[in-house]
């Protein structure tokens, strides 16, 4: 079924601004995008899914490596013990000498999960062939892998979830433009304009559509 997302401002990156816009998506693909009145009376039969604040492209995780192989991400079951953020440094390494496959592989799930509640669709590679167990686990998320023209550095400090966190614009840090034809990968922040995307406040990231499919939206 077609679904259109709309939202008080649409950002496309690489085109103006669209206030009280929309994005029509057939499959996965972006079939449509401009006011939401047009874009509406195009496509009668669509469902409507409407969104809070700005809708972007789906944003590119450039510390995906370091998030799923150097920091442990806590199972909900842990959180008494470990607490809900992710682990670095002297705990991770305690806890890695002793981690089997499987609560590595759980751990790296739950990070691919976090990713996504952060509008992340998109993940800076490759994945090498030294690890295939955390390539089988990329690949099974649904997220885009796109390797860099050269190697990723390891930046200074703890990575952050949040791809905004590290402290590019949305242009830097959105996989690409939207585009009619395009592959539908969004994200929508609850946040009333760009500027509020940047900075230390807060941006909740309400929904991620990944290929068309709405793969989080927040309660």
């Amino acid at each position: 079924m077609l679904t259109i997302h709309a939202a008080p401002l649409v950002l496309p990156v690489g085109a103006a601004a669209v206030a009280d816009g929309a994005v029509a998506v057939d499959g996965d693909r972006i079939a449509a995008l401009g006011p939401y009145a047009e874009v509406a009376a195009a496509h009668p039969a669509a469902r409507i899914r409407r969104w809070p604040g700005l809708l972007t492209p789906g944003l590119r995780q450039d510390r995906a490596r370091e998030l799923l192989t150097r920091c442990y991400h806590p199972d909900p079951r842990e959180a008494d013990e470990l607490g809900e953020l992710p682990l670095w440094g002297d705990q991770f390494a305690r806890l890695a000498a002793a981690m089997d496959t499987t609560r590595r592989a759980g751990s790296v799930r739950r990070g691919l999960q976090r990713m996504l509640r952060h509008g992340t669709t998109h993940l800076a590679g490759p994945f090498g062939a030294d690890d295939p167990a955390l390539r089988t686990a990329v690949a099974r998320s649904g997220l885009v892998v796109r390797i860099a023209p050269s190697p990723v550095p390891v930046r200074e400090g703890v990575a952050d979830l949040d791809p905004l966190a590290a402290g590019g614009d949305l242009a830097r840090t959105a996989h690409g433009p939207l585009t009619v034809g395009g592959r539908a990968d969004l994200a929508v922040f609850d946040v009333p304009d760009e500027a509020a995307l940047y900075g230390g406040g807060p941006r909740p990231c309400v929904a991620t559509v990944l290929a068309g499919r709405l793969v989080h939206r927040a309660r």
